[in-house]
This record gives structure tokens, sequence and C-alpha cells, in this order.
């Protein structure tokens, strides 16, 4: 069950933190709280799992990349965390997750994404990175979007 305090939190900060040098203190101005007492109603929703994660939604065609592409790659399974771990590193690389194979149909168990100005500069960034991590040997796919659809974090009230 959620506070009344808590549900005017959560309302104020699932469409994004104002962009300010200090957003805990701003949305607490508009609570009639103060910055520490917002930190510690965000971080007792965290320990109590209702709030898992923040993160960043980037509009990235805004900012010129209009080429996005997932890569996907059939990993050894002893391999993958490996392989991930190596192509994360790489600031091409804007996510890199595992995920189960759908066997017969989908083989691949690593999938990351890169964003480019064009189609063949990312087909180039994947050429860096087989040749960067050594992964001639492994079977990948370049899916490109083909649309775009709204990007936003979750909506919980």
């Amino acid at each position: 069950m959620l506070s009344d305090t808590e549900q005017r939190l959560i309302g104020l900060i699932q469409d994004g933190l104002p962009i300010s040098r200090r957003p805990w203190a701003e949305i607490g101005r508009q609570m009639n709280l103060d910055e520490q007492q917002v930190l510690e109603q965000v971080r007792s929703l965290q320990e109590r799992g209702l709030i898992k994660r923040f993160g960043l939604v980037v509009r990235h065609h805004e900012l010129g990349y209009t080429a996005n592409a997932m890569v996907v790659w059939d990993v050894p399974d002893d391999q993958v965390q490996r392989v991930g771990k190596a192509l994360g590193r790489h600031d091409c690389v804007t996510l890199c997750y595992q995920r189960p194979r759908r066997l017969p149909r989908w083989p691949y168990n690593l999938f990351c994404m890169i964003h480019g100005k064009d189609r063949e500069r990312v087909l180039d960034i994947i050429e860096e990175l087989v040749e960067a991590e050594g992964l001639q040997e492994i079977p990948h796919e370049v899916l490109f979007s083909g649309e775009r659809f709204k990007q936003r974090g979750a909506k919980y009230l």
C-alpha cells in the first residue's frame, strides 16, 4: 500500500526527473518536503521493490542517430558472459543483454543495440566489433529498426 506522499512522489517522477542540478530538491519544493525527505522516500520505495531502477530514455533520432540496429548473436553458452561483457564495454553499444534461445526458429541468445547516423556506419561499427572482439566465428544477424514508436519510461499512476 502506498501513502499519499508516495503516490504523489511517483506521480511526479514517472514522466522523468526535472532537468536541474538538484532534481530531488526541486521535487521536494513541489511536495513541501526537503531534498533529504524526498531521497528517503525514494530509498524506501526502492528497498520495498516498488521502484526497481532509474533509467535514461535517450531520444536518439533527435540527436541525428536514425539508423538503429539490434545485432543478435548465437554465442556458445559457455562464452556468453565473456562476449556480452566485451561488447558492453564498447561505447557504440547502448544495450547488451542475454535472452533464452527459442529453438528451432530463433538460435540467438545475446542482443546488442547500436545507433548510427546511417546504415553504412552501423554496419562498419559491427564489422569493427567483430574484429576487435574476435567474433568472426559467432553467427549473428543485423536487424535494423523499421519504425519508431513512443519512447518513454513506465507509467505507474
